[in-house]
């Protein structure tokens, strides 16, 4: 099944992101910006097994196959980064570019990491990088739980992005529908003068309400991925 970028304006009902594989405290900045099987971050091959997955998020993954899932996050992708170049490239004097990234299957692997730290996903990593190479922030906008912001923000920083800034849930967000939620904090982003040029994720809850230039969607199957 492949995807293409798309405007979504259609809201589906609150997701709530799976958590299940973040524990601990944070560990300091370890950026490591190796690809994927040399020196740096850690390869598909090598990844850390110092937790695993819930019964429940590894049946979500054995749903879908991980090679199928890679290619149509690289279809994406791949209409994406020339846009992102474009749009680089016409920034008007003084512009402050940004892209928000949502985390779960969009940023990290959730439902195929089956450790932490969750692996980057190398396709939407790819466009971060080069965003972050060209001096445009990222922002990353999910809906997990503020008790585990610091965990998630370096698991990022492990991965190699370099989060410009991390909005995650607080309390009484969590009684929030998440579309909403998400469209607020692109909000405040804009409200602190920087302009979204994209916003990447692989549910209608992390696309609509606008608040960005252009908006890519990633596969989440019929919702069998968080």
């Amino acid at each position: 099944m492949h995807t293409t970028p798309c405007s979504v304006t259609d809201v589906r009902g609150p997701r709530y992101d799976n958590p299940t594989l973040l524990a601990g405290p944070r560990i300091g900045h370890h950026r490591l910006r190796g690809r994927p099987g040399g020196p740096g971050r850690p390869g598909r091959g090598r990844r850390p097994t110092a937790a695993t997955a819930s019964p429940a998020v590894a049946a979500a993954a054995a749903a879908v196959d991980y090679d199928t899932w890679q290619r149509d996050c690289r279809a994406v992708m791949d209409q994406a980064l020339p846009y992102l170049k474009e749009r680089i490239g016409d920034s008007g004097p003084g512009e402050k570019q940004a892209i928000v990234l949502d985390v779960d299957n969009t940023a990290l692997e959730t439902d195929f990491g089956f450790s932490f730290p969750q692996p980057a996903n190398e396709p939407v990593l790819d466009v971060a990088e080069y965003a972050q190479d060209h001096g445009v922030a990222v922002f990353f906008v999910t809906a997990r739980p503020g008790i585990i912001h610091a965990p998630t923000e370096w698991n990022l920083e492990h991965a190699g992005y370099e989060p410009a800034g991390l909005y995650v849930r607080g309390f009484f967000d969590l009684f929030r529908n998440v579309a909403e939620y998400k469209t607020a904090q692109r909000a405040a982003i804009e409200a602190k003068g920087y302009t979204i040029v994209a916003n990447i994720g692989n549910s209608a809850t992390d696309l609509s309400g606008g608040h960005a230039e252009r908006t890519f969607k990633l596969p989440d199957y019929g919702g069998q991925l968080s």
